[in-house]
């Protein structure tokens, strides 16, 4: 089944001006370009909801013509996930291959570092940047989200955060409950004394262990109950969910970071197993009370689709541990750090020129699309971001032959975590940017297409043709990111090498 749409230009040619919907001024003469800040009362950039469709032009009298449907345009929610790279290269370590339905090709490509530009407060930098593939007039353009640094841990507002962690039998296995013990009381050494933590645990049923407590004056008390856990009986995520939520309204603080974080491997088979019941639970409590999910996936049998779901409804985002690195890294480093957000609803949109584009793919975020004309209506759903953290889409592009000048240009619109004030930022790209060969462009950006075209070659199965173009061998693409990984010197990226490998061999397919 194709999974990314190619969107075809139909119709008349846009009217872009100055004035019209792509900023003037905001893309390099020959290359792509890293924003500045912009107020939001700039609105060339896209259209008001109201205002009519993408694409809108006037007539000289003055009256309003429509272009055909925007397939210029493309929308969606920011998403910061990375646990379907996380839970590939657990299935790929044990021999298997990852299931086609559990790849999300934009959770590889956010599973690397990135080199953008960072802005000084809250709010993102834009960066657009892209390269020729070795198929006829297709290049890949990607955009870049930035946000500002993560604080120093005494900078941060503080967190309440609430712990669901799932003691079913499954949870019995090496590598899960033992290794969630191990990683939160290591936590709980990082946080601040103004930081509080409850802990409710679900089996059959769920049980609140410890009420929110602040941290200063009690680590020994929070110690003490994380190490009681113990596995037990079946899974009833939809109880554990709901008494999570409770005891985090409990606990709620003004000013702070209020936080559930879901530890679990999400394979409900006990009391609620509903999805969607369970999913309203989630995004009822984000509405009324900005309640923020954290979903940590942990099992070599992993419900994927329900914790990303869950994650999505709940405003926040999941990541995958299969062992004690990654662990430590989520519960010690990542989360203590990042535990802040620097904005809220946040959404993307990304608009081709007519004149120099013939078709485009978004690659990934099947799940996170937005209707363009929500782009700027702040009622609609986004995604949450908090510092430190870096956003990138990747797009399949098909430029007109001999195509010159103005490309895309893209936005990001999110709102203050704090006061809910609307910003914007944007930043474009010029058909100049396409000189160099995906081979032989910066190194991140190889990175960023080599994440993309082991997604894609794991997610095309066999008999299928693959969504990139200009795709190479696996083989092939393990020998680039052994390549990347000695010239930026990155552990991760030596990791995926590894992990292309194992496909290569699993699939027979060099």
């Amino acid at each position: 089944m194709e999974r990314h749409r190619a969107r075809r230009l139909r119709g008349a040619l846009l009217a872009l001006t100055a004035g019209g919907l792509l900023l003037s001024g905001c893309s390099a003469q020959d290359g792509g370009h890293s924003s500045a800040d912009r107020s939001v009362t700039d609105d060339r950039f896209p259209v008001e909801p109201g205002e009519g469709s993408v694409g809108q032009k006037n007539g000289d009298d003055g009256s309003r013509e429509f272009a055909p449907e925007p397939d210029l345009v493309s929308t969606f929610a920011l998403d910061v996930d990375t646990a379907s790279y996380g839970y590939a290269r657990r299935t790929l370590a044990e021999g298997r291959l990852p299931d086609p339905g559990t790849v999300r090709p934009e959770e590889f490509v956010n599973s690397f570092r990135q080199d953008y530009d960072r802005p000084d407060g809250n709010g993102f930098t834009v960066t657009v940047d892209g390269a020729r593939t070795a198929r006829e007039d297709w290049s890949l353009v990607r955009v870049g989200l930035a946000t500002r640094p993560a604080a120093d841990a005494g900078r941060r507002p503080p967190a309440a955060l609430t712990f669901v962690v799932d003691i079913s039998g499954s949870m019995a296995e090496p590598g899960r409950l033992d290794l969630a013990k191990d990683s939160l009381g290591v936590m709980t050494d990082r946080l601040r004394d103004d930081d509080s933590v409850a802990l409710v645990t679900f089996s059959d049923e769920a049980e609140r262990v410890l009420r929110p407590t602040r941290v200063g004056g009690h680590r020994d008390e929070i110690h003490d109950a994380i190490d009681r856990l113990e596995p037990t009986d079946s899974t009833n995520l939809g109880a554990g969910v709901e008494t999570g939520y409770e005891t985090a309204e409990d606990g709620l603080r003004k000013g702070a970071t209020n936080r559930v974080v879901l530890v679990s491997d999400a394979l409900a088979n006990t009391g609620d197993t509903d999805a969607d019941t369970i999913l309203e639970r989630v995004s009822s409590e984000r509405r009324e009370h900005g309640i923020t999910l954290f979903g940590v996936g942990v099992g070599s049998d992993y419900g994927d689709a329900l914790m990303e779901r869950l994650a999505d409804r709940g405003d926040g985002h999941t990541v995958y541990v299969s062992g004690e690195r990654e662990a430590h890294q989520v519960f010690s480093q990542d989360l203590p750090r990042n535990v802040d957000l620097t904005a809220r609803d946040a959404k993307a949109q990304v608009v081709f020129d007519p004149e120099t584009v013939r078709e485009f793919r978004l690659i990934g975020y099947d799940d996170r699309q937005v209707a363009d004309e929500d782009f700027r209506d702040d009622r609609v759903d986004g995604g949450e971001v908090g510092p430190g953290h870096t956003v990138t889409a990747l797009y399949a592009v098909r430029t007109a032959p001999d195509a010159e000048g103005h490309l895309a240009t893209a936005g990001v619109r999110w709102l203050d975590p704090r006061t809910r004030a609307p910003h914007e930022e944007s930043g474009g790209i010029e058909t100049g940017a396409l000189e160099d060969s995906v081979w032989s462009a910066s190194p991140r950006f190889q990175v960023t297409a080599t994440a993309a075209y082991f997604a894609d070659a794991l997610r095309a199965g066999d008999d299928r043709p693959g969504s990139l173009p200009g795709r190479v061998g696996l083989g092939e693409l393990a020998e680039r990111a052994d390549e990347l990984g000695s010239v930026t010197e990155d552990q991760d990226v030596a990791r995926l090498a590894d992990a292309i490998r194992r496909a290569s061999r699993l699939t027979g397919r060099d």
